[in-house]
């Protein structure tokens, strides 16, 4: 893939809820309080939903909930109006797919072979017959034929990522939960996952990524999550949420937030 990062469309509607979560509490065993504390979203089609915050915030417990991975203490998840605790297994890998930060492969698959695995939960049913198809495009939009052949053990870190991202893509579902995907890659890789991730919501696919990266959730987020100390800040627009002020109070790094010359974009600046 090549080009800019598409932007969010002004102005665009959103659609349906497809994630809903209410009251999340998560308190880790021996641990002295909650790590998550009465957080609630919404991630709704067609629109990519990033969820930011400083290290320890709660993004990648809040991820794990609502991936399913992670029961919560208290509050409920609902895919599609239905809790996610009674959708079996095999069903929700129809219906959502999910990228960890963690995809380590300790035998010596292909590239191929670790991509085709996303189309697991498709086999005996008449999905499986777009296996060869689904397969191909994940490899060609993460940047992968050439790679194809290739044992996983043999990759850098960075093309070990693209590797799970494309499996995530292949599994064909249109509710996608990414933490972290930009993580470990090179500066045109990274661009190239936000890029698939905003065609994905272009598309009309429900996206969640835990972003780092705050320039990143400002260019192609429509929609912003700010945690803190396991308590979700503010939620909405990003140049609405990610203002100067809640940066500095949240992260404890004073910054300057200014529109980029170019695009209008705000841009967040560190002041060193």
């Amino acid at each position: 893939m090549s080009g800019t990062v598409a932007t969010p469309s002004p102005g665009a509607a959103p659609g349906p809820v497809r994630l809903a979560a209410r009251g999340l509490t998560v308190t880790p065993a021996g641990a002295p309080g909650p790590v998550l504390a009465d957080a609630a979203i919404d991630v709704r089609a067609g629109e990519l939903h990033a969820l930011v915050g400083p290290n320890g915030a709660g993004k990648s417990t809040l991820f794990g909930v609502l991936a399913g991975d992670i029961t919560p203490d208290a509050g409920d998840v609902s895919l599609d109006g239905t809790p996610l605790s009674g959708i079996p297994p095999r069903q929700l890998a129809r219906q959502r797919a999910v990228l960890l930060q963690q995809n380590a492969v300790s035998f010596p698959f292909t590239v191929e072979q670790v991509v085709r695995m996303g189309r697991a939960p498709w086999a005996r049913t008449a999905a499986e017959d777009d296996d060869d198809a689904a397969v191909a495009r994940a490899l060609e939009v993460t940047d992968l034929v050439g790679l194809a052949a290739r044992g996983v053990t043999s990759l850098s870190g960075g093309e070990r990522a693209r590797a799970a991202l494309a499996r995530v893509l292949a599994q064909g579902c249109d509710v996608l939960l990414l933490d972290e995907p930009t993580a470990a890659l090179d500066l045109k890789h990274q661009e190239d996952v936000l890029r698939i991730a905003r065609h994905r919501a272009d598309e009309g696919a429900a996206v969640a990524v835990v972003l780092h990266d705050l320039n990143a959730a400002l260019g192609v987020a429509d929609r912003v999550t700010l945690l803190s100390r396991g308590r979700v800040v503010a939620s909405g627009a990003p140049a609405e949420v990610l203002t100067a002020s809640a940066i500095e109070e949240v992260y404890g790094q004073a910054v300057d937030v200014f529109p980029h010359p170019g695009t209008g974009t705000p841009v967040v600046m560190p002041r060193r």
